[in-house]
């Protein structure tokens, strides 16, 4: 990787933690603390949310017929999502120590909390730890399939590919043959 490129990541890197931290600057408004994993608020902020909830009823109510049809078509897809969850799991528990790749810890990536919030009601805390489930597995997946391609096939492509991993950007340039030599020991 040129020295350009580097200096960019580096400075996207801090980006990154500076949206972090702006981002637990503006979580103290709402007056929740974690520790050991679990989300304490205040117990006036939690009685207050009770109070915003919207009754099942009213929530179905105002849902409209569009999106009540579609929702089993959203809900079908639990099924796949539990066929990649196992395919991966087993894929990254078999393969990974054959290939010395570390292991890709689940809980950084699945992260199912948002039905704690008192003020969604049952079918919205359902959706919270649907989206969850599926948005983490999907990072989990990919992080497996970028260690998967920087261990087998560190290459960048011709084309220009949206949403790139991190480490795709160490990869050899596409035809730089020597240097794709060299990764491979």
């Amino acid at each position: 990787m040129n020295n350009t490129i580097r200096v960019l990541l580096d400075k996207l890197q801090e980006l990154d933690h500076e949206i972090e931290d702006e981002l637990k600057r503006q979580r103290g408004q709402f007056r929740y603390t974690i520790r050991e994993k679990r989300i304490r608020f205040e117990e006036g902020v939690r009685q207050r949310h009770r109070e915003l909830r919207k009754g099942l009823i009213r929530f179905i109510r105002e849902s409209g017929l569009a999106r009540l049809l579609v929702s089993p078509i959203i809900y079908a897809q639990i099924v796949p999502l539990l066929l990649l969850d196992l395919a991966v799991s087993l894929f990254q528990a078999i393969a990974f120590p054959v290939y010395g790749i570390a292991k890709v810890p689940r809980d950084d990536f699945i992260v199912i909390d948002r039905h704690h919030l008192s003020y969604l009601n049952g079918i919205e805390r359902l959706n919270c730890a649907f989206c969850g489930y599926a948005n983490g597995l999907l990072a989990w997946s990919r992080e497996i399939a970028g260690r998967t391609e920087e261990y087998w096939c560190p290459i960048k492509h011709a084309r220009r590919a949206s949403g790139q991993h991190r480490r795709y950007y160490d990869f050899a340039e596409y035809g730089d043959a020597e240097r794709y030599l060299k990764t491979r020991g």
